[in-house]
């Protein structure tokens, strides 16, 4: 992805994993074979294995540089995290620091975290392992999670303590952090006007998660970008915005926002910034008919 110039403001993109396929029903389970091939015209296959028909998704961060401050949104899977029921995203080794370094940015260098959202592979590199504890990987960061999302876990987590909430993520990836005092609580409707100007907020788009937010950048009416977390996993949803994703913690509110997204920003200059979408990542949301297409960045 090109850097991402939204005013004075820089987006960059990293990658933890640049792409790892998947079966189309494992990620939307409803999804019907047929209607994968008829996209592999118009995606190409980066994204839709020609012959098996698996698609294909990245893992990467943003690192959002304002004037004052450095951003990082949402953290992968991380390292050394033991996921058993996902064997891709388990125990991994992987140079994502190395990666970030290559932008020129230190781990202490990081002012805020934003997670949109607290799946496992959201919030992975919150914490690394360090003398068999996990600890803060951004020291001096603080953590902004949604206050409904995290409520929601967190009642989880104590109704049954001996079962993973998120595959374990709560207890390795975000209870550390509030237990080292780096965590702050936000509505989902939050604006960062006293902590970052008024060029960065949140706005709610509850579905895939309770407490799933959209990180805003720059202004919506002028020059603007949105993180879209996975309220959009995959292009082939921009075709048929009722595909659910199998994780959906509401399919009907999933629905809701992924429509509102497309509705609101189709033919608009508002740059699309997905969670998952391979490299070149970026680009727009365009009408088609009675649905949508996403047009990515030239390369």
């Amino acid at each position: 992805m090109h850097v991402q110039k939204i005013g004075d403001i820089e987006i960059r993109k990293f990658s933890e994993i640049d792409s790892l396929e998947f079966e189309p029903n494992w990620l939307f389970p409803t999804v019907d074979l047929e209607f994968v091939k008829e996209q592999r015209s118009w995606l190409g296959p980066h994204l839709i294995e020609p012959t098996e028909l698996k698609l294909y998704l990245s893992f990467h961060s943003y690192v959002v540089k304002t004037r004052h401050h450095t951003i990082l949104v949402d953290t992968c899977n991380g390292n050394h995290k033991h996921r058993p029921s996902m064997p891709a995203w388990s125990n991994l080794q992987l140079p994502y620091l190395e990666n970030l370094a290559a932008l020129g940015i230190r781990p202490e260098d990081i002012d805020y975290v934003m997670c949109t959202h607290l799946h496992t592979d959201h919030v992975g590199w919150n914490t690394r392992l360090e003398d068999g504890r996990w600890v803060p990987t951004f020291p001096r960061a603080k953590y902004i999670f949604s206050r409904t999302e995290f409520d929601y876990l967190l009642k989880l987590h104590q109704s049954n303590p001996e079962n993973p909430v998120n595959r374990g993520s709560f207890v390795d990836s975000v209870l550390p952090i509030v237990e080292h005092g780096q965590a702050t609580f936000v509505e989902m409707d939050h604006s960062f006007e006293h902590e970052l100007g008024d060029n960065v907020w949140f706005s709610p788009a509850a579905g895939h998660t309770a407490g799933h937010v959209l990180v805003h950048i720059g202004r919506e009416h002028g020059e603007h970008a949105v993180m879209t977390g996975d309220v959009i996993h995959h292009p082939i949803q921009f075709v048929d915005p009722s595909l659910a994703n199998a994780a959906d913690f509401d399919a009907t509110l999933a629905h809701e926002a992924r429509l509102g997204v497309m509705s609101r920003y189709a033919d608009t200059s508002t740059k699309i910034l997905t969670a998952h979408f391979p490299s070149p990542t970026a680009g727009h949301v365009v009408s088609h008919g009675e649905t949508f297409r996403f047009v990515f960045d030239k390369v």
